[in-house]
């Protein structure tokens, strides 16, 4: 397993995935190119305590998305999964300190369910770097 790092946070990546970064986040596909993960990020400013769900509903591509509390690492958030067109979705709002993520799990319906274990536990090992 090697170790994703970014300023503010990291995980473990099995060695069947790989990772590249463009201007504003970081995706993460497997060799067999089932899926992707994409995790952007936003530092709150000094004050700036923001409501976690809010923030995801406020922001959600489809309204009236079910999200349910969830906990990755170091990170409490909350997360949904839909359909939209071929792709089966999963996304997640997280927080920790006043580091936010938002992160997406995309593949085409006939994959779903397929990468959810691996995906999970590549999520879990989100830990965040020490603020200074």
């Amino acid at each position: 397993m090697r170790v994703l790092e970014t300023q503010w946070w990291r995980l473990g990546l099995p060695d069947e995935w790989i990772a590249e970064q463009d201007e504003d986040s970081i995706l993460i596909t497997d060799r067999d190119e089932v899926g992707t993960i994409e995790i952007s990020h936003l530092v709150a400013e000094d004050g700036d305590d923001q409501n976690i769900e809010a923030l995801a509903r406020d922001n959600a591509e489809q309204p009236g998305l079910i999200w349910d509390a969830c906990v990755l690492g170091d990170f409490d958030g909350v997360e949904t999964r839909y359909r939209e067109d071929d792709a089966s979705i999963r996304e997640w709002w997280l927080k920790a300190g006043s580091l936010m993520l938002f992160v997406t799990y995309v593949c085409e319906i006939e994959n779903e369910g397929l990468d959810d274990s691996i995906v999970d536990e590549i999520l879990d090992g989100l830990e965040m770097i020490q603020e200074d």
